[in-house]
């Protein structure tokens, strides 16, 4: 070998090296803000629970004291979901729209002034007490519709695919951390002051975090803490970081056009999904309305030990939400395809819920307790139907999808604290109760085995 072929060696292997090394540097160098922005998302979806169980841990005390009924607190803990459904469309829209910011900084306000009013209503009862209770709790839930909505645009947009399953995980899990922190703080609030101090209490901690919500959040490309190399890395893992850049699409510009919902609803692959949420919701509104009340009326604890212990299955809850995301991203940088990856966790988290079906038949509180962790645990598990949309929801009507599948399914949050009030007045027994949220597993376990097919991103025909 001659020298001059020595040196050319040495001289590329030089530059190969510091290329490699100038590429490590960068990747190195990448920072992680999207990180920044899911904390923010787990944060605000853990007070979103949190005011929304509200009810559920007053709901025994303001019964009693104000003279409502089971089927009556059925009604007021069904306000929410007529007025979170009706509330879809139009914040799909306005997200679209307006962008994931400002809109959903103005939802965490406004839920929060209504959660504040809640505890002023101990001057009325009977009659006046539900119609204003209900009201409400209905405004509240118009208020927080694009919340969810708002959660999965951002994800998508801050997320390639291979982190976003887990990104989606962290903030559908924020429902059982908020059980497992506020159960006891609103139990204890409950108990030593009233239940007028946890809607106060609530209520003011949202409109703090309305104010952090509006510092910290931008869209990837206008955050001041983003360098390229971050964002360069979620483009090319297919992360919408164009989505609120301020060129709005035409389904934005001229509203939620009844077309591109019609073919929503005309892909089997959807109806799936939207079936399959319906369910899942059913046995989420099952835990955060009644199942506070159950230990109290059937298992005959009291106020202030439900609290507690209604965040045993919460803290199983969150762990199997956090477990579901993992598992199905790393499904995915595995090998498997998409479809595989989404479908396994949900199918198995499901028919695990369904043990909640054998507290039937015991009577034993640790027994209870574990079936129903259990249960939650399955349930946080098979909790991916947000993930799901993010990667199929058509990328011009993200919000607008996000809007009609929400929409879907929380209408099982107006159907069953209504079912389970009657199930319980009419048999004087949560048996059946229990029985009818086993029975939703098993069909969202169904729906994505048999109807959904192969996920994959949905195109729009324009």
């Amino acid at each position: 070998m001659t020298f001059e072929s020595t040196a050319e060696n040495t001289t590329a292997n030089g530059a190969a090296e510091r290329s490699a090394f100038s590429a490590a540097a960068a990747t190195a160098k990448r920072t992680n803000v999207r990180y920044l922005i899911l904390a923010m998302l787990f944060l605000v979806t853990v007070v979103n629970y949190a005011d929304r169980a509200t009810l559920s841990i007053t709901g025994p005390v303001i019964s009693k004291e104000l003279g409502i009924s089971a089927a009556e607190m059925g009604f007021i803990f069904s306000a929410f979901g007529w007025a979170y459904v009706l509330g879809q469309l139009p914040g799909g829209w306005l997200l679209d729209r307006f962008g994931s910011k400002i809109v959903y900084g103005l939802s965490i306000f406004t839920w929060s002034v209504f959660t504040l009013m809640q505890g002023t209503i101990g001057f009325l009862a009977g009659g006046a007490a539900v119609m204003m209770l209900f009201a409400l709790r209905f405004a509240v839930g118009f208020a927080e519709a694009p919340s969810f909505p708002g959660n999965s645009r951002v994800v998508a947009a801050w997320f390639p695919g291979n982190e976003r399953a887990t990104a989606s995980a962290v903030f559908n899990s924020a429902q059982y951390f908020a059980t497992v922190i506020f159960a006891p703080l609103m139990g204890w609030l409950t108990h030593s002051f009233g239940w007028h101090w946890v809607f106060g209490v609530m209520g003011g901690l949202g409109i703090v975090m309305a104010g952090v919500w509006m510092k910290t959040v931008y869209a990837p490309k206008d955050h001041p803490r983003i360098n390229q190399a971050e964002l360069d890395y979620i483009a090319a893992g297919g992360g919408l970081v164009n989505m609120d850049d301020g060129k709005k699409t035409a389904v934005a510009e001229s509203g939620a056009k009844w077309d591109y919902i019609r073919q929503l609803f005309a892909s089997r692959m959807m109806v799936g999904i939207f079936l399959g949420q319906f369910c899942i919701n059913a046995i989420t509104y099952f835990f955060i309305t009644w199942f506070p009340v159950y230990l109290v009326q059937a298992r005959g604890m009291s106020i202030l030990n439900a609290g507690f212990i209604a965040s045993i299955p919460a803290i199983c809850g969150f762990a199997g939400g956090i477990l579901g995301g993992v598992m199905s991203d790393a499904m995915l940088r595995r090998g498997y395809s998409l479809t595989a990856a989404r479908k396994t966790p949900i199918v198995l988290g499901m028919l695990m819920s369904m043990a909640m079906i054998a507290c039937n038949y015991t009577d034993l509180q640790w027994i209870i307790v574990s079936l129903m962790a259990l249960a939650f645990f399955g349930k946080g598990i098979g909790a991916l139907g947000w993930a799901v949309m993010s990667d199929c929801a058509p990328k011009e009507i993200t919000g607008l999808s996000g809007g009609v599948f929400n929409m879907c399914g929380n209408i099982s949050s107006i159907t069953t604290p209504i079912i389970i009030g009657y199930i319980i007045q009419t048999t004087g027994s949560f048996n059946g109760a229990l029985v009818f949220v086993g029975a939703n597993a098993l069909i969202a376990a169904v729906s994505y085995l048999v109807i959904v097919g192969e996920i994959k991103r949905m195109e729009l025909r324009t």
